[in-house]
């Protein structure tokens, strides 16, 4: 397998990406974006499984580990986001062959390929709801504004704090919550002691850059403290409005769907075509939120497929 690499990246207004990458620079990129609470690392294996054919970088987020963390929450705002990837790509020298993203990076991904269709070929997204789709889920549908609740509490000021607290008791509950560590648990198996120690080095070195994303996102389901609390009462989403030509996404689009994942039900795919007109699903029964620690060898293989249009 192919050796991983890093470096860090300094971007034209001032922003530093660390990276992690594998495979020749002269091979056609291929750019995957992590999640929270996650880190550049988790897309290791793919890493080495795909450099032979492929340029691979993974870029550690604004706000993540290694990475500029600015303190201002309004620095987090999507427009700001995708501007560090505009910058990443052309730093790595034009269009991408793919990009792939799970959770907050698919949020980021999402409109950076509705703003800049020309900086990549095509799109493959995991786990990662449309901004359409979670809007109207959030507003629409009971059961998915209750399974994104957590949002609200990683939203609180005092979250980074609470996290921390115990050896990250709290964070650790959203991967075994999904049976991680159970290896009776379908995918389960994942959450070693060498895994969770990658996972402390990333959460030592700050959380409340990764908080920011949720504190500067206004798609949170609706707070229950909002009648008392006139910050949660400022939460716009009931007022929000997405326009269709702002997040159609006019990319050849696939996605990889867990259909085990707790946190972002089904629902999100219905009429997801509407604004991904070129759009292939793929659903993967018994996987969960995780999918990308859990079946690696899947995940790789629809990078694959993804980058060779297959």
């Amino acid at each position: 397998m192919t050796e991983i690499e890093t470096f860090d990246v300094a971007l034209p207004h001032g922003i530093r990406l660390a990276c992690r990458a594998a495979g020749d620079p002269q091979a056609p990129c291929i750019l995957l974006l992590h999640g929270f609470p996650e880190a550049a690392f988790v897309w290791d294996d793919c890493l080495r499984r795909l450099g032979g054919r492929y340029r691979l970088v993974a870029p550690n987020l604004r706000g993540y580990a290694g990475s500029s963390a600015p303190p201002e929450v309004a620095a987090y705002r999507p427009k700001h986001l995708v501007a560090d990837l505009v910058a990443l790509i052309e730093a790595l020298g034009g269009p991408l062959r793919l990009l792939v993203a799970h959770d907050w990076g698919g949020a980021v991904a999402w409109n950076l390929a509705a703003a800049h269709p020309a900086l990549m070929e095509r799109l493959l997204i995991i786990n990662s709801p449309h901004p359409a789709t979670f809007l109207r889920e959030l507003r629409d549908d009971p059961a998915q504004a209750a399974a994104s609740a957590y949002m609200n509490f990683l939203a609180r000021p005092d979250a980074a704090a609470l996290l921390a607290a115990d050896d990250f008791r709290r964070l650790w509950t959203f991967f075994t919550a999904m049976g991680a560590d159970d290896p009776a648990h379908p995918g389960g198996g994942w959450l070693d002691e060498a895994t969770r120690e990658r996972y402390r080095a990333v959460w030592r070195q700050g959380l409340d850059g990764a908080l920011n994303y949720y504190r500067a996102s206004p798609l949170r389901p609706a707070d229950p403290r909002a009648a008392a609390d006139p910050v949660a009462a400022r939460q716009p989403l009931a007022t929000l409005q997405l326009p269709d030509e702002a997040v159609t996404v006019r990319v050849p689009t696939r996605v990889l769907w867990a259909d085990g994942d707790t946190a972002l039900l089904p629902g999100l795919l219905r009429g997801l075509e509407a604004w991904v007109p070129e759009l292939r699903v793929e659903r993967v029964p018994g996987a969960t939120h995780w999918i990308v620690h859990e079946q690696p060898e899947r995940v790789a293989r629809a990078i694959a497929d993804a980058a060779e249009g297959r």
